[in-house]
């Protein structure tokens, strides 16, 4: 951790230069764009998205690969600070413009807006004849991106808010982001083990994890790879049945979702919020140390978690230590938001470990599909091999994605105690 006089990444220094908010510029961060609909109770957001036309939530498919921990010194460790060689990011807000006025209302209109703008785009291009459903797609991933960033901020800087406006939207916000995430991750998931599956049912297995007796060492191996080629094909069929069945059903929760009144109150409140942002009452909640406190708080936290994180040589497979890791990723998100208001730009030094995070949780929920489909009854042996060394392989890409973690984070201090 860092001694308590060291500056945090989320104070601006005073002679840091004023500039535009990471996604949408201050003088178009109070109304909506183009794309975006009209605002007010009465506005019908999405009157025809879920009709006839809105047939595709997207779930895209491919499997994310591993990050290069470039920009690391020789020994895997990046030097302390959140910015390499001391870089500060492009357009880092100074000091005297942080209040609630300047910079986090902007920040909250200019998200509400992208959100409206991604929900024309996701109606337009749901039509049949988008067949590919790629526009869709891109629209998908930037409304889930607006909503968790609004739902983010409004975590985090809830005392500089309305507080019971801000836990009612973010509670709703939480609600719409999970149901449009479901269909893409078990796309994505279906895909990774399947690619999986098709790499290690080939010519050969991958080397063994631990030294066996040379004598008996090629004959256990020719077997292996004898039973896993048998029982690959029928482990990818189970899986495929599976995930595919799983993702149906949550295209289907996801087009209820979107012909819901619940979902048109939400689509409501993002428009309000793209004209009015609801401050807290009186001038307390209004200063700069009402955004500081709080984001420095969520880097606290976040420097606390990674901290207390397992170490390096504990065992791959105790999936009991995944839920630090889950924290972990959640506090980082809430984090880089917060940077991303106060200092009016994203944090280019946690990029690799969120991918890294990202990748983790990827190959947890892999392994645990993988573990979840050999417990099926009355499959075959072969079956239930290929199936268990899928599991394996997807717990030792869990075990990569922590290392690749450590070897991304920039504060080496914090991880000196695991």
């Amino acid at each position: 951790m860092r001694r308590p006089d060291q500056q945090t990444t989320t104070r601006p220094t005073p002679d840091a230069a004023p500039g535009p908010t990471p996604d949408t510029p201050p003088a178009e961060a109070t109304r909506p764009g183009p794309g975006a609909l009209p605002s007010g109770p009465g506005a019908q957001h999405l009157a025809d998205a879920t009709g006839p036309g809105a047939q595709h939530l997207p779930g895209g498919t491919g499997a994310a690969r591993r990050p290069d921990p470039a920009g690391s010194r020789a020994d895997g460790h990046r030097p302390t600070g959140s910015h390499p060689a001391g870089a500060r990011p492009t357009g880092a807000r100074s000091a005297g413009d942080l209040t609630t006025e300047a910079a986090l209302a902007p920040y909250l209109r200019g998200q509400a807006a992208e959100f409206l703008r991604s929900l024309r785009l996701h109606h337009e291009h749901s039509a049949p004849a988008d067949s590919g459903g790629q526009d869709a797609a891109a629209a998908t991933r930037a409304l889930r991106r607006s909503a968790r960033r609004i739902s983010g901020c409004l975590h985090t800087f809830r005392a500089a808010l309305d507080p019971l406006w801000a836990d009612q939207l973010r509670a709703e916000l939480a609600w719409l982001s999970g149901i449009l995430a479901r269909e893409h991750a078990y796309a994505d998931r279906l895909t990774r083990l399947v690619e999986a599956l098709h790499q290690l049912s080939g010519p050969a297995l991958p080397a063994a994890r631990s030294v066996r007796a040379a004598g008996d060492g090629a004959t256990s191996d020719a077997q292996g790879r004898a039973a896993l080629g048998v029982g690959a094909a029928r482990a990818g069929a189970l899986l495929e049945r599976r995930l595919t069945l799983a993702r149906t059903r949550s295209h289907s929760a996801a087009l209820q979702a979107l012909g819901s009144s619940r979902f048109h109150a939400v689509a409501d409140a993002v428009a309000l919020l793209a004209s009015d942002v609801p401050l807290a009452p009186g001038p307390a909640g209004r200063t700069a140390e009402a955004l500081l406190e709080p984001a420095e708080h969520a880097e606290q936290r976040l420097l606390t978690a990674v901290a207390a994180l397992p170490p390096a040589d504990t065992e791959p497979y105790n999936e009991a230590q995944d839920a630090a890791w889950h924290q972990t990723r959640l506090l980082l998100r809430l984090h880089r938001y917060a940077h991303e208001v106060v200092l009016g730009a994203t944090d280019p030094a946690l990029t690799g470990a969120g991918h890294a995070l990202d990748l983790h949780r990827d190959a947890v929920e892999a392994a645990g599909a993988a573990a979840a489909a050999a417990r099926t009854p009355r499959i075959a042996p072969a079956t239930a091999y290929a199936l268990g060394v899928l599991h394996a392989d997807q717990r030792h890409e869990v075990e990569a994605a922590r290392a690749v973690f450590r070897e991304t984070w920039p504060y080496t201090v914090a991880l000196s105690a695991s």
